[in-house]
């Protein structure tokens, strides 16, 4: 598939660019193409790798919070933490040193201290509350200079987040160019901004190749987004399937014990097999991104790998597919097809990925046979980030902690707006969480 055909809708194009500004997510075409060629390197493997330092020492700055929060719980050891708070929180804090060597001491000062932080979550809450005119606005374009209450405080967080981008993007830039002479392979800065930069201010680079610095600005937010909601999300259903499937969790804890440090490196954390298999049995069965959308901007035809008998008793080899199709990508359907994964496609079974079924090697996925990340040129750019992350996290939570649900399971429902979260059936007023029973793990 051509990915200059299947381009996102107007409607989700404009809601992205409300939340996140015109980043990476939402250019297409030329224009993502360059973006994504100047950005590529900041998250290649020997990247990550730099920054894996920086997972573990936020996932056992998470550990220790939590091991103080249980023991102000009635001073006892073990209780119930609403885990999907505390893992944003810990993601928050990555993503603004990794991304931007900018610190928002969320784990250390709480969610809510932070003016960044402030801005990020009056975004992201303004435009998750719908309205009528919230909906006619995205299949309505002409509506959508009728303002909103919502559009006030929306407008000042991203101000806010404008003002504190370009502060850093400054910043970033004065360092490198008090370095003297830029070339790619020049100076440190493990930050994504910085390599950015320093890849964007290459003397090796054409000038018409270059980003400008409101593009660059653009990508803040989206580094914010992207590399904030899903991981934490991702987590938090790695420890919900942990918790009602307490011997995979056992067996897990039992192969991450076997490493002596608690400050694994990138390729130890990789060298885990179970953990590989967990991390890849939560994201198939658990995307945070569970679907994505497309419109046809010119016809095409797309080769079945099935030949298809209509109702007419006509054969069909391909399927043509008229300009102006909004074509739907069933991320989480894929990832739990039958036909695919077995009778138990719905059940999390990480052995699975011991000998994975022969059907999903044919899933066009950039990572781990399934379709989480999506495929081509607009895969997830960030997804070798989020994996290790999520590596650290569990790798140090888990050796440290028991976990059980916190709330019977039928009382666990899902809630999905670009990333489906779970909330609790009995309060949805209360918004998106996951409580859990919390332990210390006893060491003999």
């Amino acid at each position: 598939m051509n990915s200059n055909i299947y381009q996102k809708p107007d409607f989700f194009r404009y809601y992205l660019t409300e939340v996140v500004g015109q980043g990476l997510l939402v250019v297409e075409e030329d224009v993502h193409k360059n973006h994504r060629r100047v950005m590529n390197p900041a998250f290649g493997a020997a990247q990550i790798r730099e920054l894996t330092d920086v997972f573990v020492e936020k996932s056992i700055e998470l550990r220790d919070a939590w091991d103080a929060e249980l023991h102000g719980q009635r001073g006892e050891a073990e209780g119930k933490i609403d885990v999907l708070s505390w893992l944003s929180r810990m993601t928050l804090d990555v993503i603004g040193q990794a991304g931007f060597n900018y610190q928002f001491n969320a784990l250390a000062n709480g969610e809510e201290q932070n003016e960044l932080n402030r801005a990020f979550s009056a975004i992201f809450s303004s435009n998750m509350e719908f309205s009528i005119i919230t909906f006619l606005r995205l299949g309505f374009p002409s509506l959508r200079w009728v303002p909103e209450m919502k559009d006030d405080g929306s407008k000042q967080a991203r101000a806010t987040m404008d003002r504190v981008g370009r502060e850093l993007l400054e910043s970033s830039k004065k360092n490198l160019q008090t370095s003297g002479k830029v070339e790619k392979s020049a100076l440190k800065g493990r930050d994504i901004l910085t390599l950015l930069l320093r890849a964007n201010m290459a003397t090796d680079v054409p000038e018409h190749q270059r980003m400008s610095d409101e593009e660059v600005l653009a990508q803040i937010p989206t580094f914010l987004a992207a590399g904030h909601e899903t991981t934490s999300t991702g987590t938090t259903w790695a420890l919900y399937a942990l918790s009602e499937n307490p011997q995979v969790q056992k067996k897990l804890r039992d192969e991450l014990s076997t490493i002596s440090t608690d400050n694994p490196t990138m390729d130890e954390l990789n060298s885990l097999p179970y953990l590989e298999a967990v991390v890849r049995e939560v994201l198939r069965l658990y995307p945070p991104v569970p679907f994505s959308e497309r419109l046809t901007v010119k016809e095409d035809v797309i080769p079945l790998s099935v030949p298809v008998t209509d109702r007419n008793g006509k054969v069909h080899e391909y399927l043509e597919v008229p300009k102006g199709q909004f074509v739907f990508m069933p991320i989480l359907s894929v990832n739990r097809d039958k036909n695919i994964w077995g009778e138990d496609s719905l059940k999390f079974r990480p052995e699975r990925w011991e000998s994975p079924p022969g059907g999903a090697s044919a899933i066009p996925g950039v990572w781990g046979n399934v379709l989480t990340f999506i495929g081509g040129p607009r895969a997830c750019i960030g997804y070798r980030f989020s994996n290790v992350e999520m590596k650290a996290l569990l790798f140090t939570l888990v050796r440290a902690f028991e976990f059980e649900l916190g709330v019977p399971a039928e009382e666990i429902g899902v809630s999905s707006w670009i990333v489906q979260r779970p909330f609790l059936r009995s309060n949805p007023e209360a918004g998106n969480q996951l409580p859990l029973k919390v332990k210390p793990v006893r060491r003999l």
